[in-house]
């Protein structure tokens, strides 16, 4: 039996965020990235849901032995489900992969609103900058929704646990791309 893979959109995409080595950028079809706000938590976390005529790119990543119990606690809000056809990618032993999202029915939404943490999203970008370079970071904000969530600046004091250290340039193409909303 083959070992599974999963594919990340978000922080996931940025490889420095875990140790799954063996990956490979992929699109999955169908399906749109979006800012989520749930109550359980206190800051805006991206998920995907379907969505027909929408796509997202990320990463597909080997998880060694189907052992899914440290990738299962890291995304510890979400569902992992299992994709068919809608993923393309050019890995040769990708067989089945599954991606997480939250649905809506486990986790309602806050009473006030839950920002999105500069921290985390500078992650994502480093990982999207990596992976595709500057179109595909264009690309992460032009498929992604939930916007609206607003940011709150934590740059200085990161929130989010798997912050690193990001360069001026990739700082200054997020700060770029949040004026445009």
């Amino acid at each position: 039996m083959r070992d599974p893979f999963f594919f990340g959109y978000g922080s996931l995409v940025n490889r420095g965020t875990h140790d799954y080595r063996d990956s490979a950028p992929a699109r999955l079809q169908g399906w749109r990235r979006h800012w989520r706000q749930i109550a359980s938590f206190p800051r805006a976390i991206l998920t995907a849901a379907r969505q027909p005529d929408c796509r997202i790119d990320g990463l597909i990543a080997r998880v060694p032995g189907a052992d899914w119990a440290r990738l299962d606690a890291r995304e510890a809000a979400y569902d992992r489900v299992l994709l068919g056809a809608e993923i393309s990618h050019a890995h040769a032993s990708a067989a089945a992969i599954a991606i997480y999202e939250i649905p809506e029915a486990k986790h309602p939404a806050p009473e006030a609103p839950h920002p999105i943490a500069l921290s985390y999203l500078d992650v994502v970008v480093q990982g999207y900058l990596q992976e595709f370079g500057t179109g595909g970071v264009a690309d992460f904000f032009a498929t992604t929704t939930g916007w609206e969530a607003g940011i709150l600046d934590d740059r200085s004091d990161p929130l989010y646990p798997r912050a690193s250290a990001t360069t001026l340039d990739a700082k200054l193409l997020t700060d770029k791309h949040l004026s445009d909303f």
